[in-house]
């Protein structure tokens, strides 16, 4: 036991060695469902090969952080090797809540995206029920066909898709059924039919106190190799994985905050930012600050504020406009050019919504060195 905290103690410690700063995520952020599915084998006393049991499953969970998570995980075990049939198609069933440790992130760092392949520990308690239509066996084994379990398992993961948010992986574990001291049932064939003896089983501990407590017994368990398949629903900042963001002091806030306030009130001149000269080079009357709208968000953010509604309000239906997304220099160039289009999108989306004509919506991912978490809307 006290070698289990230490492990833990350092395991806490390399976390917060190489924690990030992750944008904030909403309750239902960081979601993901998962099947799965492999084969499962008495740990001893049988036929490793010839003595398979396929299973099935489904895995539901959460991270918390880019390190820790929680997932509940369902498996249906198909097959009664090396034991006699239950007489069900389903022989166990098996739910397991999971705590998930990302190794690659706790002891490298999370760098703002997952890496292509990583791997991660996996260990919680569950419980399995075994099904039987044989009254006889179901009247015999009544005291342990539901029992507690614990599963221990790696995950060798390859994450894939535009933005990462397929993963796959292989799963070795092994799976432990805890009986204690158990009064358990044999099944013995007879010329009469079978007949179920019972027996006890003793794990010979030094203290006999302890003699009656679950216990992690080998000769109570099964080796499982699985391979999965996990879906990673879209956060409310518009990515499938957690995002970097670098903090900002408050007076770099209040520049930015000067700078926008000095652009809304300074008198109409021709604005000459590189961001305006790359609109398509067509005939269009020059843009002065009062067709300029400027909407702000938060760090990492792609949603619309109250104020950011009320300054597009101000908008008149039936204009023609053109706009702009930007994004702070935190975080990678592949994650700000997804932030700013994003909030090119969800602008244009609002101001369209109200009958406005959006020409052109672009991300520009970050422009400047300084904080500029804006979306520009120009009225033509």
């Amino acid at each position: 036991m006290k070698k289990l905290v230490l492990m833990l103690a350092a395991a806490s410690m390399a976390a917060s060695v190489s924690a990030q700063t992750v944008a904030e995520s909403k309750a239902f952020d960081n979601v993901y469902v998962g099947i799965n599915g492999g084969v499962a084998t008495k740990t001893t006393g049988h036929k490793w090969l010839s003595d398979l049991d396929p299973n099935a499953g489904i895995r539901i969970g959460r991270y918390f952080t880019p390190v820790f998570g929680l997932a509940i995980e369902g498996n249906a075990y198909f097959s009664n090797k090396p034991w006699v049939s239950t007489g069900t198609v389903v022989r166990a069933t098996n739910a397991s809540l999971l705590g998930t440790v990302n190794l690659s992130n706790l002891f490298g760092g999370y760098k703002g995206e997952p890496r292509t392949f990583e791997v991660s520990a996996l260990y919680g308690l569950g419980w399995m029920h075994v099904f039987t239509s044989n009254k006889a066996f179901k009247d015999a084994t009544a005291d342990n066909r539901n029992r507690m379990t614990s599963k221990a398992a790696l995950d060798f993961a390859f994450n894939f898709g535009s933005e990462k948010q397929f993963q796959f992986y292989v799963e070795p574990s092994i799976n432990f059924a805890f009986l204690g001291k158990s009064h358990s049932h044999n099944v013995v064939a007879t010329p009469a039919g079978n007949t179920y003896p019972a027996y006890n089983v003793d794990y010979r501990y030094k203290a006999t106190a302890q003699a009656g407590q679950p216990a992690y017994n080998i000769n109570n368990s099964f080796v499982q190799l699985n391979a999965g398949l996990v879906y990673k629903f879209k956060n409310s900042n518009g990515t499938h994985n957690f995002t970097i963001v670098t903090p900002r002091d408050q007076a770099e806030i209040d520049a930015l905050n000067a700078q926008i306030n000095e652009l809304r009130n300074r008198k109409p001149e021709v604005i000459t930012k590189e961001i305006v000269k790359e609109v398509p080079s067509v005939k269009v009357k020059e843009f002065t600050v009062s067709d300029l709208v400027f909407v702000t968000f938060a760090q990492g953010k792609s949603a619309l504020t109250k104020e950011a509604k009320a300054a597009l309000n101000n908008v008149k239906e039936g204009v023609h406009v053109q706009v702009v997304g930007t994004a702070s220099p935190e975080g990678s160039k592949e994650l700000n050019d997804r932030l700013s289009q994003a909030r090119a999108d969800v602008v244009a989306n609002y101001l369209k919504g109200r009958g406005v004509i959006v020409d052109e919506a672009t991300g520009k991912g970050v422009q400047g060195v300084t904080s500029n978490r804006l979306a520009v809307v120009y009225v033509k």
